[in-house]
């Protein structure tokens, strides 16, 4: 006898098509066609207006918003029209994708709308077109090359926190005394938030006159421990109190991917002859290898952003010189009110992140395989 013939045959479980109609199918695309052109003329009609190329249009955007609600259940009964059962499942779906929409594609769309025109808030004269003057004016700006370049330092040092955050991680998996305490002690700086550092450390302890820090220094023969006064040591400082931050998290997911190595493999390591340093290389920092990879992903994510601590203690200077792009961009909002410009180059600055997250992406899979095909 067959084999599918021997098994029981379950009504219930078998998911039946769903036939529709052709009209009906014509009749979910027409109203999906309606609720598009809607909200399509509501949207192309207000940017015209907001542009000042007609002399019509609506006060505000509430329109644009009620013409998306309108085209959200025009697609939503489309689907279901459409597609009949598979449409009807879909609707649990279709709430996520669009909140996504409104809440991430919108505001990239009004940002790149206002990346192109002049808008300062301290100015009578209103948000206007300006062209690629903005562009230009990015690129002649010393200012904003010196924070990318401060950037690319910043990134460059992660790979500094990564050898303290697993030299930290091996020390704590080994059988050392007080090892649950130094667990906790090690994650502190992780319950704090950058802010709280940035006073507690940079305004309060690294303070030139009366920080404990400075006096220390100037008992060690520093007659004037100005930490934010050179430009170098002020970089150094920042790198320095954002890394104390930091560090734990890698730590923590780094102890994480040692305590997951099987004991059997480093024990049938030592038993082939292999010393402490050939079994790490070897055999734990491959295996290991992935959760690095993550730790040093996510803890680039998260400097690419530095801004608060910069912005506490710093506010960019000396000249500048501890200066990111994100508390560059800051200050253009704030101190200077160029809301156009600052939107630029915020925009510009996701697409450099997205492009540089991608490639490292690509380069660590590759090396991933390599490594992989190499220990074959």
């Amino acid at each position: 006898m067959d084999n599918a013939a021997a098994l029981p045959l379950v009504l219930d479980q078998v998911v039946r098509s769903d036939p529709v109609s052709h009209g009906r199918r014509r009749l979910g695309a027409a109203i999906l066609a309606a609720g598009s052109l809607i909200l399509a003329a509501i949207l192309i009609l207000q940017i015209l207006y907001k542009a000042d190329a007609i002399a019509f249009g609506f006060v505000t955007w509430r329109p644009v918003l009620y013409a998306y609600l309108l085209w959200a259940v025009t697609l939503g009964i489309s689907q279901v029209l459409r597609r009949g059962e598979a449409g009807a499942r879909a609707l649990f779906v279709l709430p996520a994708i669009l909140f996504i929409i409104s809440m991430v594609v919108f505001p990239l769309l009004f940002g790149l709308y206002i990346s192109f025109t002049d808008w300062n808030l301290s100015s009578t004269m209103g948000r206007r077109l300006n062209g690629f003057d903005n562009i230009r004016q990015m690129w002649r700006d010393p200012f904003y090359w010196n924070a990318l370049y401060n950037m690319v330092l910043y990134t460059l040092a992660v790979l500094v926190e990564y050898a303290i955050a697993f030299g930290l991680a091996l020390l704590l998996h080994s059988q050392i005394r007080a090892r649950k305490f130094f667990r906790v002690v090690f994650l502190l700086p992780l319950m704090l938030s950058p802010v709280a550092v940035s006073w507690m450390v940079g305004k309060s302890m690294m303070e030139i006159r009366f920080g404990p820090v400075a006096n220390f220094a100037r008992w060690l023969g520093w007659d004037t421990p100005a930490f934010f006064t050179d430009p170098w040591f002020a970089r150094i400082s920042i790198m320095v109190m954002d890394a104390w931050t930091f560090i734990p998290l890698m730590m923590i997911m780094l102890l994480a991917g040692l305590q997951a190595v099987p004991k059997e493999v480093t024990e049938a390591a030592k038993v082939d002859g292999a010393n402490s340093w050939q079994t790490f290389w070897r055999v734990v920092f491959p295996l290991t290898l992935p959760v690095s990879i993550t730790a040093i992903l996510i803890r680039i994510i998260f400097k690419l952003k530095i801004a608060d601590i910069i912005i506490n203690v710093t506010s960019g200077g000396p000249g500048g010189a501890t200066d990111s792009v994100t508390s560059f961009i800051f200050r253009e909002y704030r101190d200077r009110s160029n809301v156009g410009y600052g939107t630029l180059l915020a925009m510009v600055y996701l697409v450099m992140i997205v492009v540089f997250l991608t490639v490292l992406l690509n380069l660590f899979g590759r090396w991933m395989r390599g490594y992989d095909q190499q220990e074959a």
